[in-house]
């Protein structure tokens, strides 16, 4: 089990103060799995009695499966793509191991459409069946992060599905819209892939679970955190322009509808964390 070497926070809303409260590793999956799984995550955090931290995450187009332990106990849980910004409040001691499916990359698993599971929460036995509680234990059985990785990986190889060229264009498609910042209307997504507007509706309702205007709207409004968070020099103007905003003010109402603060206010509590 390897880890990731590519240990972005972009999504993790004030990360540097996050850091300061739990502590995050990525590892990579095995040939077979990569088509499906971009990757495993695992968080440990321990606050003193009395201390919260909230978390909030812009969170990206992927499913997500998640084996939790903190003071209420353990569970297995399938996460869709939150509608909006995930928001977790930490306490006590816990540990998360999470597997992020490939936007794509759920698909097979399930063979139904992935919007159906936009914005909600599940226990992973509706998914998978009774065999999920098998894994969970297995998971917090293990000794070290890599270990519990590897739980997950194996309990995933034993039901690795046949790929799906059609998951994997989708993902081929999302992951150009996150690298890429000039596309920001959905009609280059469509002039690039030789689909219709309808067409990768459709494709996206299948295989990711948002529309395309979603994941270009995230994906600039994840760098425009990130760049804020890291740059004091930032201006919101040549931002706006440079994601693709008609103007400022544009801008500043799509970070505000999102994040619940206008760019002013984000920066100014980051630099105050």
């Amino acid at each position: 089990m390897q880890p990731k070497e590519n240990d972005s926070s972009r999504g993790i809303v004030h990360a540097a103060a996050g850091r300061e409260k739990f502590a995050l590793a990525r590892f990579e999956p095995a040939s077979p799995l990569q088509p499906f799984i971009e990757h495993y995550w695992i968080i440990h955090y321990d606050l003193p009695d009395g201390m919260t931290h909230t978390q909030t995450v812009l969170s990206y187009p992927n499913v997500h499966l998640a084996f939790e332990r903190d003071e209420s106990g353990s569970r297995a849980l399938l996460y869709g793509v939150p509608s909006r910004p995930f928001v977790r409040v930490l306490r006590g001691a816990g540990k998360v191991l999470g597997v992020k499916f490939r936007a794509g990359g759920f698909y097979p698993f399930w063979r139904r459409d992935v919007a159906q599971l936009t914005g909600k929460t599940v226990p992973a036995a509706d998914i998978f069946g009774p065999v999920a509680d098998d894994w969970l234990a297995a998971v917090f059985g293990a000794g070290s992060d890599e270990e519990m990785a590897a739980q997950a990986e194996r309990a995933l190889l034993a039901r690795l599905p046949d790929r799906d060229a059609q998951g994997e264009r989708t993902a081929r498609i999302v992951a150009d819209t996150m690298t890429d910042r000039s596309i920001i209307k959905v009609e280059q997504l469509c002039e690039q892939s030789g689909l219709s507007v309808r067409q990768l509706q459709r494709l996206f309702g299948k295989y990711v679970g948002v529309t395309p205007k979603w994941v270009i709207k995230r994906f600039r409004l994840q760098e425009a955190a990130e760049r804020m968070e890291n740059d004091e020099s930032a201006q919101w103007a040549d931002l706006a322009a440079q994601l693709g905003y008609f103007d400022q003010a544009h801008f500043s109402k799509d970070f505000k509808s999102v994040l619940g603060q206008t760019p002013a206010t984000y920066r100014k509590n980051a630099a105050l964390r």
